[in-house]
């Protein structure tokens, strides 16, 4: 991409970035870079990542690739906070692909996806009942979900399984996407009492822990 694109001239408001292990999703292990992305509309009452709904540093397109490129891996997850919540995220996420990054996208699901770029692997954070923010689904962006994208629940209870099971079966999302991803919500619900619900219905689910918390807790940068 030239360096004089429209896409790599815009500014986008940044938290930080940084280099670690993926914690979350069908890539968890892998050496991966974190883009995240300053602001967020929602208010779940479980979320880990407060400080970044505000601060941040306003820099070009341009130089969050100077950024990436100097950590020297070719994962990248752009994150937030709610990234789509700033509309030059889509500048951001056509500069990695055209860079030749593997890129993934952590989005609340709150807002559109439609304009994403067909070749990030998009993680759909759908939002349960315990999560306090059920109501902002946008139920349209399951109509842009591809094969290679993920959906993800966060349960904070037996209610929020139930209600995420039907969620599976009323929009076929194992046969939509590549990963349906179950994760409890820390403190909330323990990792065991939700693998046993898994296993007892046969559900064709990844369970997953954060692995980053499992290894740094709630450092931020980790």
């Amino acid at each position: 991409m030239n360096p004089a694109t429209p896409e790599l001239a815009a500014t986008i408001r940044i938290t930080e970035i940084f280099l670690s292990l993926q914690g979350e999703s069908n890539t968890t292990g892998i050496p991966t870079i974190f883009v995240r992305l300053t602001g967020c509309p929602l208010r779940c009452q479980y979320c880990d990542s407060e400080y970044a709904f505000s601060g941040g540093d306003m820099i070009s397109v341009s130089e969050v690739m100077r950024r990436v490129a100097d950590l020297g891996v070719t994962t990248v997850c752009v994150t937030g906070g709610e990234p789509l919540a700033q509309p030059n995220c889509h500048a951001l996420l056509a500069a990695l692909v055209a860079a030749g990054y593997r890129v993934s996208l952590e989005t609340s699901g709150a807002i559109s996806v439609a304009a994403v770029d067909s070749a990030v692997v998009k993680v759909l954070d759908i939002k349960t009942p315990g999560s306090a923010e059920v109501s902002r689904n946008l139920w349209s962006n399951m109509a842009h979900l591809q094969s290679h994208d993920q959906v993800k629940f966060v349960l904070c209870d037996r209610a929020d399984y139930q209600w995420a099971k039907l969620q599976i079966d009323q929009y076929q999302l194992t046969n939509k996407v590549a990963e349906i991803l179950f994760s409890p919500s820390c403190g909330e619900l323990e990792p065991r009492e939700l693998a046993d619900w898994i296993v007892a219905d046969r559900l064709p689910v990844r369970m997953q822990v954060q692995l980053h918390k499992i290894l740094w807790g709630d450092e931020p940068g980790r």
